[in-house]
């Protein structure tokens, strides 16, 4: 068995004229919790439906769980092994929440009811009542009740909490993570809150034009990072800095701000070397990486 839940080689999708994906190829480790990350039209929810089988690729492969996502005979067993939350976040209309969970619990033999009744319970989700009275925020709820329930092994989530409130979103993300800690289960969410993937994700990948630009640890990359801000007697602008590992330079009067991604000692030293009044070393947040790393391949 492969220690990856998810492999995607070289995918390419067209639509008409439009490259969606450009050879995209990524790896999620068994076990990891990772924030899918890119802009507007990043290709995010194409992959998406790529690996739910709901789109099929012009190029490249993809495997998730060990299954090949163009196999048809392979499409039932993979998809009872998966979770999955979709942006749309359509139900139907007819039944009430007690009706859609046993309707949906019939399909998957590993459903845990120790969940569904936590759920019910943590969610305040009224069981009797009809699906379009609820507010988005219980649709949601209940969305991601039926896909934290069914025992998957893996949970793929487009923009799970896009709209919600604050409660429902702290809610929706304690759920995940608890999920992912006590079971082990994989965790693959595209989001545009960054702060809601720092909060829960150990792994980041980012993508821009339909190609991945970042797939690694977020731990690594929190490391790895720095903003390195320099104060200087004069004017900033006139001290120039060539150490490598430099990504971005801003300066603004007497202070110059450096975006480093490796050799921060070395960067220190150049700052101290053209007798920086002051320099301060902080790490960096997600949202800075991830400006920085699409800005360099827009």
């Amino acid at each position: 068995m492969s220690d990856q839940a998810i492999e995607i080689d070289g995918l390419v999708k067209r639509f008409h004229r439009t490259e969606a994906l450009r050879g995209l190829s990524l790896t999620v480790p068994r076990g990891s919790v990772c924030g899918f990350l890119g802009r507007n039209g990043a290709g995010k929810t194409t992959t998406i439906k790529i690996l739910m089988g709901m789109l099929r690729a012009d190029a490249g492969a993809a495997r998730v769980l060990g299954f090949d996502v163009e196999d048809p005979e392979a499409s039932v067993a993979m998809r009872k092994r998966i979770g999955f939350v979709s942006e749309n976040k359509e139900l139907y209309p007819y039944m009430t929440v007690a009706e859609m969970i046993h309707f949906v619990r019939g399909f998957f033999p590993g459903w845990r009811r120790d969940l569904e009744e936590r759920y019910l319970k943590q969610f305040e989700l009224p069981a009797e009542r009809r699906l379009p009275k609820l507010s988005k925020g219980m649709n949601s709820k209940l969305q991601l009740l039926l896909a934290l329930c069914r025992g998957a092994e893996l949970l793929i989530l487009d923009e799970p909490t896009e709209g919600l409130d604050p409660a429902v979103i702290e809610d929706a993300l304690q759920a995940v993570v608890t999920l992912a800690a006590e079971a082990g289960t994989t965790v693959f969410f595209s989001s545009h809150q960054l702060a809601e993937v720092e909060q829960i994700a150990d792994r980041v990948c980012i993508i821009e034009n339909g190609a991945a630009v970042l797939n690694e640890s977020l731990d690594e990359l929190r490391a790895r990072y720095r903003v390195v801000q320099v104060v200087f007697d004069g004017p900033a602008g006139e001290a120039a800095f060539e150490a490598p590992g430099i990504e971005r330079m801003d300066a603004s009067g007497r202070v110059m701000s450096l975006l480093v991604s490796h050799g921060v000692d070395g960067v220190v030293e150049q700052a101290r070397a053209r007798q920086a009044v002051s320099v301060d070393v902080r790490p960096v947040s997600l949202k800075e990486i991830f400006l920085e790393t699409v800005r360099a391949k827009a």
